[in-house]
């Protein structure tokens, strides 16, 4: 459903008493804050769930770190936008969360201070200029830089060496920047999140309550007074027995889901050895073409992840110029949003990760027609859904990630690939335009990272006024910006001719 921005809940944003923060004036790599930033305070700890153990690790390893970046056209207050960033903390308390680290019992848990403490970092047009440069000088020229910008946020990873770290109060969930692009004329702000503590849809809410804030005015009436409260992991919210497994048939799951691994099927691997970092590919439909491919799915049962799957699949066995005939095998992920399948179910506003996977493997021999190769890999995804494996299997999926984030060497070329893609079950819609035009959005991405453990490409999928727009992420050098770019592009053509 669209958002809506007229019945927002308004009484989520209690105003406060804290002061207003000063006028600022922002000079080169500078931090905001306010006046009278809040003393540091006794923090309630909170330990993690399993899942929420997985993506710790993960993100120190460079997967997990979700950025949400916004392009403005018109001088954004950054008063208001600071002040509106504390309101996000203040309503949901795990983004001012930090995450520590305890080498005594080598765990990981959030500590939740009293108030936000959020620094706004801010730089000039001259440092912007050297990020761009730096980064435009390995690699095309034809990237934008507000994806360059992109690129380098999900890069920048502040989580790295938390469970070498001596800081004792443990790292932020949340960091946020300022980028002057163009002197006067265009700015990226940034929002950076532990995955962990902020799954997509979190991110999304988190991002449209941001531009409501800002929009209203009400962020800059101060900080509030904390009105939320931490929520519990994903596992304390499953429904009784829908976890119940059989010892046995645990143990047949996860012989198969091993040895299936090492008869996966990958893309061509450019360079295994390398130091790895996440580069990002965009795939744009226009609006007759997303109708078109939105309405041929719905009138096939399955959803727009069954025909972005298959599309991905018959295009990666394409850049192999394998005869037809000769099977592989592919690994498909599909993240499930389980907050309305939990209980008690919770809203789209409850920040934290509360995603689910189901992983499925199909054979691949050439030749495959789109819609019989959708409407097949949708109704795996869906007969496993059935059955309740996003919940069944969720510890032992937990598991098998963290073994292979510790042992490389049992992936293919310890590449860390634990499928070919991943997919989202149900695409981000944005009908909302007014909002974006009054702020100055000019455009708009949301992703996370994936050079440490993870797929070789992983689609962020969001349909904006009528129109797809996914933000395919892979780790490089493991592939290559062309061999990622000649993936996508054959993707999109092979989705448009079965229009």
């Amino acid at each position: 459903m669209p958002f809506d921005w007229d019945n927002f809940p308004n009484q989520l944003y209690y105003l406060g008493k804290a002061p207003l923060l000063r006028s600022l004036t922002l000079p080169l790599s500078s931090s905001i804050m306010s006046d009278s930033d809040p003393e540091p305070s006794s923090a309630k700890p909170r330990s993690i769930s399993g899942t929420e153990n997985s993506w710790c690790k993960a993100a120190s390893g460079g997967t997990g770190i979700t950025v949400l970046s916004l392009l403005f056209n018109k001088h954004p207050n950054f008063t208001r936008l600071q002040n509106a960033l504390h309101k996000l903390q203040n309503s949901h308390p795990i983004l001012r969360a930090k995450l520590h680290f305890d080498a005594l019992t080598a765990t990981f848990s959030l500590l939740i201070p009293h108030s936000s403490s959020l620094r706004l970092q801010s730089l000039d047009t001259q440092s912007t200029a050297r990020i761009i440069q730096s980064q435009s000088n390995v690699g095309p020229t034809d990237i934008t830089p507000f994806q360059i910008l992109l690129e380098q946020e999900l890069n920048n990873n502040p989580w790295e060496n938390l469970d070498r770290s001596s800081e004792t109060e443990g790292i932020d969930v949340l960091h946020a920047s300022v980028y002057e692009i163009e002197e006067g004329e265009k700015w990226a702000v940034m929002m950076k999140l532990h995955t962990g503590a902020c799954d997509r849809t979190a991110a999304v809410a988190v991002m449209k309550e941001l531009m409501w804030l800002m929009k209203s005015g009400s962020g800059s009436q101060g900080v509030v007074e904390e009105d939320g409260e931490v929520g519990l992991g994903v596992e304390e919210y499953i429904p009784s027995g829908r976890t119940t497994k059989r010892f046995w048939s645990r143990g047949v799951d996860m012989l198969g889901y091993s040895l299936n691994s090492f008869r996966l099927s990958n893309l061509e691997f450019v360079d295994p050895s390398s130091p790895r970092r996440s580069r990002a590919v965009r795939l744009l439909l226009d609006s007759d073409h997303t109708t078109m491919l939105l309405e041929g799915c719905k009138s096939r049962g399955i959803k727009l992840c069954g025909a972005l799957s298959a599309a991905a699949l018959i295009a990666a066995r394409l850049s192999k110029c394998l005869p037809d005939g000769e099977w592989e095998k592919y690994a498909v992920v599909t993240l499930i949003d389980c907050r309305k399948l939990l209980e008690p179910a919770l809203s789209s506003y409850h920040v934290g990760f509360y995603h689910s996977a189901i992983l499925n493997t199909h054979d691949m021999k050439g030749g495959e027609e789109l819609w019989e190769l959708a409407r097949r890999t949708y109704t795996s995804f869906d007969d496993a859904k059935n059955s309740n494996k996003h919940f069944s299997d969720m510890a032992d999926l937990n598991f098998l990630m963290c073994r292979a984030i510790e042992n490389p060497g049992l992936t293919p070329s310890s590449s860390l690939r634990t499928s070919f893609i991943s997919v989202f079950e149900d695409p981000v819609i944005d009908e909302t335009n007014e909002n974006h035009e009054e702020l100055g959005i000019e455009d708009y991405m949301g992703c996370a990272s994936t050079h440490g453990v993870g797929p070789s490409i992983a689609i962020f999928d969001t349909v904006r006024q009528g129109k797809l727009d996914c933000v395919c992420v892979y780790p490089f050098p493991l592939h290559s910006r062309e061999q990622m770019q000649e993936l996508i592009d054959n993707l999109k053509k092979i989705l448009i001719d079965c229009l």
